[in-house]
């Protein structure tokens, strides 16, 4: 203390001006030291003075004074710290955007699918399936429930964001945009005890039909023509009461929501007379370009079947015919926040926000690459199901050409033994019709002169037995051809033959495709292990492309088998003077899905499941293409080794 007191009076004789200059701006006292803060007039930089208000003040008081100061520089930068890290929190929360709920429109009076119940709450199977979507997509949903046709109305007028079930139909698809189904909905006939039974809607004409209004049958019968003869009402419930009283004829009701209310309404005059008249795909649907909720409500519907929840909700709702359970309470949707651990020590506000801005960034990322997932499984999900779907068609086809192939088999083999018959009575008879036509000339057989049957009736008893023979042929080849082969066994089998089945089956339309078709058989052909079946398949979907490639039927197509002794593989080439192949498509031909032809009717299954069965017997397709020149596809399978 006395240190400074001397240095001050040292600056003091040293600077009298300039310390006559100076002018007081604060001055706080602390236990008797007082703390001057100036500014010096001629330099303008600040300099604080210590002033000694009591010289008798000893050494430790300074000391203390001196950490106490430094203490409260430190609790004032701490302050400034916590400060500005509760800005920038605060900031981020108000940055943050709440998402407005999805109002989801619903039927007050189609149970079990959706209804008030009564406490006044939406309930039923579609009210939970949309529960569970939103609750594992992290939607916020808001239900609002009227008339059916006032749902219509309130979703064409965006009153409503999407409608948790309506049934497809092709009429209402241009107007909206449908999910996958999540339900099918079976429509019923319904009638009184003593009314004749129907079993179709033909059998409806002029009878009066009660149908609820806007809905899928009403639409329905109207488009069939039935219009004078429809009466409205607004609910399937007061449809069977209409009819139940004795008024009109029969009902058009779905079967599920008509048999719950005659049991909840006790009206047990009424019957269903047909159960399954109609089946309609049930979905979700939005406006036509409402893509981005569809999305989600078909991403959510999709986890929910993986999981196994979407049958847990179906069973509850819709599998049992007893009375639905209706649950009181809502569970409670989010857990409460967690908050931030405290922080322990504060490095630096550069350091703490750069902190958090890297960590908001990866958590971006994270959540980024989530919905990338998310809608790549979504994506895999719709492929198999539209592969399984595929199969189930190949499946029943496969069914009915067995049927068919059966049912041609009887009256063609009655052909094959007449035939014969006819030959050979033809021939027992030729000679009678000779000495009769030497005798007395020439006279009428089956109208016809007998001068000029006597050469066309061997003939046509002839081509009558080959046209039999060649039925037969065609019928055994679609048999083979359409018989399930789970097993997938192998053989050893001959190519050439293999393709000579394969080009009857589809001789039709490669007539019909091109005047220029040319077949050549490699001589001695080695054999090679595979299943004949299988490797049909592929001659006869290689084949088609190449025909449907051709833009007239002046164009050709050629088929040829070969050896390729070098690499010890049969060869099978298939050659179109088509429109070709561009080359950006050409490494795209055998993914599943994938083709050019969707507007007529391709499905891009052929080549992805042609490539799978040659990969199974070890072999290669390639493709070479040049565009308005035409493609050659080259199927390749290894020679069987000879065992010794």
């Amino acid at each position: 203390m006395k240190e400074s007191a001397v240095a001050l009076r040292h600056h003091r004789r040293s600077n009298p001006d300039g310390y006559n200059n100076v002018q007081h701006k604060d001055s706080i006292v602390f236990n008797g030291i007082s703390v001057v803060k100036t500014r010096l007039a001629e330099t303008g930089k600040v300099s604080v003075a210590w002033f000694a208000a009591d010289s008798s003040c000893s050494g430790r008081m300074w000391h203390l004074i001196r950490r106490l100061l430094v203490a409260v520089v430190f609790v004032v930068s701490l302050c400034a710290v916590t400060a500005h890290a509760e800005f920038v929190i605060s900031n981020s929360a108000e940055n943050a955007e709440i998402p407005p709920p999805i109002i989801v429109g619903g039927d007050r009076a189609y149970p079990p699918y959706e209804f008030i119940d009564k406490d006044g709450k939406p309930a039923g199977y579609n009210v939970e399936l949309t529960k569970a979507i939103a609750e594992v997509m992290g939607m916020k949903v808001e239900f609002r429930f009227g008339g059916w046709s006032d749902m219509r109305t309130a979703l064409r007028t965006r009153k409503i964001d999407i409608l948790q079930g309506i049934s497809y139909s092709d009429e209402r698809a241009k107007s909206l945009d449908f999910s996958p189904p999540h339900t099918i909905v079976n429509h019923a006939i319904f009638a009184r005890k003593e009314m004749r039974p129907v079993k179709t809607l033909e059998e409806l004409r002029g009878k009066k039909v009660i149908v609820f209004r806007d809905g899928i049958m009403h639409e329905r019968l109207k488009r069939m023509g039935y219009g004078e003869d429809l009466i409205l009402t607004p609910t399937p419930a007061e449809a069977l009461r209409l009819l139940a009283s004795g008024q009109h004829d029969y009902a058009v009701v779905a079967m599920l929501p008509g048999m719950y209310l005659i049991r909840e309404l006790h009206l047990s005059n009424l019957v269903p007379v047909s159960k399954a008249v109609v089946s309609e795909q049930y979905c979700y649907a939005v406006l036509k370009g409402n893509s981005e909720i569809l999305s989600r409500f078909n991403e959510g519907l999709a986890i929910l079947i993986k999981t196994g929840q979407y049958k847990e909700i179906y069973d509850r709702w819709l599998g049992v015919h007893e009375p639905p359970r209706i649950t009181r309470e809502l569970a409670l949707r989010y857990g409460a926040m967690i908050l931030a651990p405290l922080l322990a020590i504060l490095i630096g506000t550069v350091v703490w926000s750069r902190t958090l801005h890297r960590r908001v960034e990866e958590r971006t990322a994270e959540l980024a690459q989530e919905v990338v997932e998310r809608n790549r499984a979504l994506e895999e999900l719709r492929r198999h199901q539209d592969k399984l779907i595929q199969a189930d068609k190949m499946a029943s086809l496969g069914t009915l050409v067995s049927g068919v192939a059966h049912e041609i088999n009887n009256p063609n083999g009655l052909l094959l033994l007449d035939i014969p018959i006819l030959k050979r009575v033809h021939d027992d008879a030729d000679e009678i019709f000779e000495d009769r036509f030497r005798d007395h000339g020439d006279f009428m057989l089956g109208g016809v002169p007998y001068s000029e049957m006597r050469e066309e009736i061997p003939r046509i008893l002839q081509e009558m037995q080959d046209g039999a023979q060649r039925i037969k042929r065609i019928v055994n080849d679609l048999k083979d051809f359409a018989r399930r082969d789970d097993a997938g066994e192998m053989e050893l089998i001959d190519l050439n033959a293999t393709v000579q089945t394969a080009l009857r089956l589809i001789d039709p339309t490669i007539r019909s495709s091109t005047k220029r078709f040319a077949v050549s058989y490699a001589e001695e052909l080695p054999q090679v292990m595979g299943n004949a079946q299988r490797i049909e398949q592929v001659i006869v979907n290689l084949v088609l492309n190449a025909c449907q490639a051709l833009q007239s039927v002046d164009k050709g197509v050629t088929v040829t088998t070969g050896l390729d002794r070098e690499r010890n593989l049969v060869v099978i080439q298939v050659r179109d003077e088509g429109v070709g192949i561009a080359e950006e498509h050409l490494h795209q031909l055998m993914d599943p899905f994938f083709t050019t032809k969707r507007e007529t009717g391709g499905t891009g299954l052929g080549l992805s499941v042609s490539a799978g069965i040659v990969k199974e017997h070890g072999g290669t397709l390639r493709f070479e293409s040049t565009p308005d020149i035409g493609t050659t596809v080259t199927l390749s399978l290894p020679v069987t080794q000879k065992r010794s």
